[in-house]
Formats: structure tokens, C-alpha cells, sequence
């Protein structure tokens, strides 16, 4: 599965008259779609589908994920603080989070669930909730993603407690008579399935440490195609290979424990385009390139800059005169040379021309698998560039807005002048 262009000329148009370029357009269809195939994950004993929300964090993302019974998955308390603000029940909130907010009782109190995720962590949690419940995250010692920034499990990450420190949490657990209700842990972004079992093995152990955990949440990462050849998840393929581990450690031990999952890119990456104009062109020659500049660039989409991520491009002509193709590094508007959207697989340090549609200025340039951390992760204002809109493609074909474009004032507006 790879990302596919719903955008043609006439809604491009149409969107451009309503907010300009650029924006970020939203499949409803495909929204729905993808949370079907996430609700449908196999299990043995129940399940609960969280949304992590950090990918795309629009209100109205989430609000149409809530409404078919998607659970949410916080990175902060700011994070819980806005979903709170977008409607979605605190009991529906699950947070694990580098950076233990100072309000966490305060949200604890409201109905969230926390996993502490460090030594550290645990005994804030122990000391202001003793006797709580709560979850555990640890780093089970593997991990797998396509870069290392996108592994966030193994001796290579922060995140999670080291499970060679088990016996000090089982120590703290025990000091601070804590319910330890669910394990967690978050590996990064691959689809080997060989891997997933794994690592289904290993936190099924942890489980077995802990009588009082009922839950064993599996983090997300699920990875997605986002361009021909990259490969996309098999959740049924994964999930009924978890559900027969959790089988047996419920034959073994006498538990069934209940399944979480969270996925976040899997739920939006190929469902959001970036609607874009070519608004320059130029060339370094025969032995250089041919680049047509966008009016997006990092300021939309930092993946491809950050580590070399690829995202499908399609151009669409503004008139009907017959074109050919050509082969172009694309790059964005700012007066930076790592705002490169088509660097080399994995390495943003290198350059891998595209073939798209002959471009002249004007035409729109449709930059596909966008729902995920391109928004929510965007270097926003720099050089001063105004947050982008988000729109919404309705499954009756109507265009809604759901954010609109920073008005370029909001800017420097906390800014305080002391000159």
C-alpha cells in the first residue's frame, strides 16, 4: 500500500479559492477507513485502539477518531490538556511522556492513565499517588525502525525503562504500594513480523513480574508505505501472531491479558496530502540539477530534511497544454539548503532527482503521505512563514476548513519590547 493522490485540478482549485496554498487536505474517507482496519486488529481477550496523537493533533481529527471508538495516546500534559479541550473523556486519555508534567496529579485526578517511564519518573508517581494505579513503560532491549531516529526502543533510547532495572522498579512498586495495572513499551516504526513477536515474548515477560497488570499495551509503529516499494504493515498478519502469544501465556499462566495498541502514522500518514504551487524554477547546468521551488517546504514537512524521508509527488498543470516529464529536485521556500523535499532514501544529506510532469509556475504540486508528523512536527515560522490551513475533504466531496492559515500578525505577537 502506498499513498494515492485524491487531490485532482478541480479540487485543487477549489481549495485554493477557499484558502490558498499552502494547506494540508484531509481524506475523511481514508480517516475512516484506516481507523476500520486499526479497530479491527486480532486479539484474544479485548482490545483497546489509542490514537497517538502527537502524528496529527487537529481537534477535529480527533473528534471524528473518538467517534468510532478510538482511545487517544498523550506525548505531554499539553497534549492531554487539548484533547481534553477537543471533547475527549480524560478516561479515554493514556499518557506516556519524556517529561512528567507538574500538574500530573491534577490530570490523574480528572481520569487520565499515566505510564511513568523512568526510575525517576516512578518515584514522583509513588510519592505524590502512593497506592495508584498506573502503567510501566520499559525499553525491553529492542528496537527497529527504518533510521535510528525512528527506533525508540534498544540501548540506543531514552525512552522506556531498561529492563535490566526491573528489580528496582518491582522495589519502588512495592515502597510506594502501587497497582501496576498495564505494561508498556514502544519500539519504533518497522513491519517485520518476526520482530513484533519478539518482542510480544519479551514484555509478555515483564507482564508475568507484575500479578497485578491486566493490560499490555504494544506501543504503535506500524510502519506505512508511503511511496511505491516501501512496505506497509500487516496488522492482521501481526495481530493474529500476537493473539496466539497471548494465548499460550494465558495457558501457561492462568491470565488473559487485555491488548493496547496505538498506532499514530498508521491512522493518518496516507490520508493527508500537502496542496503546493510551483512558484520558481531554476537550473545549475548540465552537469547540475533542474529544481522547481514550492511555496512549502520544512515549514510543512521537516521528514524528508530530518532523515530523508520520501514522499510521493504528483504534479497537476494549472492549463491543459500538453506536457512532458522531467526530471527536478524539488525544494521549499526557505533560505535553507537542507529544505530539500526529495533527498536520497534515508540520507538528507543527498540529492535523488524526481521524474514528475513537465512544471511551470503556477501549477500545483501534490505532496502525498503528509498526515503524519509533517503538521504536527512542521518548523512553522521560520523565515517568518505563517502557520499553513487544514482542510477537509468531507466523504460527500464538500471542503471544510479545520484550521485556518495563521494571520502573519500572530507571529511576533509574544513578542515584548524592552528597545
Amino acid at each position: 500500500m502506498s499513498a494515492e493522490n485524491f487531490i485532482d485540478r478541480e479540487l485543487a482549485e477549489q481549495i485554493q479559492s477557499k484558502v490558498g496554498t499552502p494547506c494540508y487536505v484531509y481524506s475523511e474517507a481514508a480517516l475512516r477507513d484506516s481507523a476500520a482496519k486499526v479497530l479491527a486488529f486480532p486479539n484474544a481477550y479485548g482490545l483497546t485502539a489509542r490514537y497517538a496523537m502527537k502524528a496529527s493533533p487537529n481537534s477535529n481529527i480527533l473528534r471524528l477518531f473518538a467517534s468510532m471508538g478510538l482511545h487517544f495516546d498523550a506525548s505531554s500534559g499539553h497534549e492531554v490538556r487539548r484533547a481534553i479541550a477537543a471533547g475527549i473523556e480524560p478516561q479515554r486519555i493514556s499518557l506516556s511522556t519524556q517529561e512528567l508534567p507538574e500538574d500530573f496529579v491534577s490530570l490523574v485526578e480528572s481520569g487520565i492513565s499515566v505510564n511513568v517511564c523512568s526510575i525517576s519518573q516512578l518515584k514522583r508517581f509513588g510519592s505524590e499517588i502512593p497506592g495508584g494505579k498506573v502503567g510501566l513503560r520499559f525499553n525491553p532491549g529492542l528496537g527497529s525502525g527504518g533510521t535510528q531516529r525512528t527506533n525508540v526502543g534498544g540501548p540506543a533510547s531514552s525512552f522506556g525503562i531498561w529492563h535490566e532495572q526491573l528489580e528496582e522498579v518491582k522495589e519502588l512498586v512495592e515502597k510506594f504500594e502501587l497497582d501496576v495495572f498495564r505494561i508498556h513499551s514502544h519500539i519504533g516504526s518497522g513491519s517485520d513480523p518476526e520482530v513484533w513477536i519478539r518482542v510480544v515474548g519479551m514484555n509478555l515477560d515483564l507482564v508475568d513480574q507484575f500479578p497485578s497488570v491486566t493490560n499490555l499495551n504494544l506501543g504503535g509503529g506500524y510502519k506505512v508505505g508511503r511511496i511505491e516499494g516501501e512496505k506497509t504493515t500487516d496488522l492482521q498478519e501481526i495481530g493474529h501472531k500476537m493473539k496466539v502469544e497471548f494465548e499460550a501465556f494465558a495457558s501457561r499462566t492462568g491470565r488473559e491479558i487485555h491488548l493496547e495498541v496505538e498506532p499514530g502514522t498508521y491512522l493518518v500518514a496516507n490520508c493527508t496530502s500537502i496542496l503546493s504551487r510551483v512558484q520558481d524554477e531554476t537550473s545549475t547546468g548540465e552537469s547540475g540539477f533542474k529544481f522547481i521551488k514550492l511555496d512549502t517546504g520544512m515549514t510543512d514537512n521537516t521528514r524528508p530534511s530530518m532523515y530523508g524521508a520520501q514522499h510521493p509527488m504528483w504534479l497537476l498543470p494549472a492549463d491543459d497544454s500538453s506536457r512532458g516529464e522531467e526530471e527536478y529536485i524539488v525544494v521549499g521556500h526557505c533560505c535553507e539548503s537542507g529544505d530539500i523535499l526529495t533527498p536520497k532514501p534515508g540520507d538528507p544529506e543527498a540529492l535523488l532527482p524526481r521524474r514528475l510532469t513537465e512544471a511551470r509556475l503556477g501549477d500545483y504540486l501534490v505532496v502525498g503521505g503528509a498526515g503524519a508528523y509533517c503538521s504536527s512536527m512542521s518548523s512553522k515560522n521560520y523565515n517568518s512563514f505563517p502557520e499553513s490551513a487544514e482542510v477537509l475533504v468531507r466523504e460527500g466531496g464538500r471542503i471544510a476548513i479545520i484550521r485556518e492559515r495563521q494571520p502573519l500578525e500572530q507571529i511576533w505577537a509574544n513578542e515584548v519590547a524592552v528597545l
